[in-house]
């Protein structure tokens, strides 16, 4: 089984239609949404789920009025401001502050704070036009995406495995964060998607690092490379001091906000378009360095 993961340095990369696009060209697959922080690849597939299942991690400190003496212990001792006192003198917990770091449970005198489960978010199975998805939303101020990606992956290989399926496509998360270090873990080859910028080539040396550091085989391909002609070029030679390969340049193409538009990608929005041919060319490339 193979594992490609599309990552970029920064965001707004185009690594999701990026992804999206190279899913249309793929045979039979597993897709998978890692950027759980913020996923959007949903937005192209119309993903339907069959199954759904609460992604809970970690603890929240929540307050019994009915027990709270209101001394006032747990908001004294609290590092993260998460417990104060309401304006009846009563305990009460920021769930978006707190850390569940249980200090306020083991000092409350009256004992009067419980410790349950957080519900993080949801995580689904799912059908698309373009194969089965694996994917998850976090819920706003929610953490441990990268225990949650962990989940994600061992659900699609599982997946994979159940349907006979030989290949993973993730789109995984930008920046250079836990959740992309705990993408890169086992993946076959990480795609890292630039744009012809100053600061894209920066971003682009950091993920190139991690890659390198995780000993991961990374390819790059500049994303709106007309836009810039001289950077895509730099970008290009950067990649062969690191002894890298880029394996092309996608064109700045209008019809990518139009598919966007229409929840298509772009290989089914404009097939025979400037983009789609240049990314048929990429697909080819990747299953050659992936074989």
């Amino acid at each position: 089984m193979k594992e490609l993961l599309v990552i970029s340095g920064k965001g707004g990369a185009g690594k999701t239609s990026i992804t999206a696009g190279l899913a249309a060209l793929a045979g039979p697959k597993v897709l998978l949404d890692l950027d759980v922080d913020a996923p959007d690849m949903h937005l192209l597939l119309q993903p339907k789920p069959w199954r759904t299942e609460p992604f809970i991690s970690g603890n929240l400190a929540v307050t019994r009025r009915g027990d709270c003496t209101g001394c006032g212990l747990c908001a004294e001792l609290c590092a993260f401001g998460a417990a104060r006192l309401d304006e009846g003198g009563l305990a009460v917990i920021d769930e978006s502050a707190c850390e569940g770091c249980k200090l306020c449970v083991a000092m409350c005198p009256a004992q009067a704070i419980d410790f349950p489960p957080r519900d993080c978010g949801n995580w689904h199975l799912s059908d698309t036009r373009l194969g089965p998805m694996v994917h998850a939303l976090l819920h706003p101020g929610a953490e441990n995406s990268g225990r949650l990606i962990s989940l994600l992956r061992d659900q699609a290989r599982q997946l994979a495995q159940e349907r006979g399926l030989e290949l993973i496509i993730a789109d995984g998360s930008p920046g250079v964060g836990c959740p992309v270090i705990s993408s890169l873990s086992g993946c076959n080859l990480a795609l890292c998607v630039t744009e012809p910028t100053p600061s894209g080539l920066h971003d682009l040396g950091r993920v190139l690092e991690l890659c390198a550091h995780f000993k991961v085989m990374a390819k790059v391909v500049v994303n709106k490379a007309d836009l810039n002609p001289d950077m895509a070029v730099a970008i290009e030679e950067h990649c062969a001091e690191r002894g890298l390969e880029c394996l092309g340049r996608l064109p700045f193409d209008p019809q990518v906000v139009e598919a966007a538009s229409r929840g298509l990608t772009i290989v089914e929005h404009d097939p025979n378009g400037p983009t789609s041919r240049e990314m048929a060319g990429l697909w080819e490339k990747l299953g050659a360095a992936m074989a």
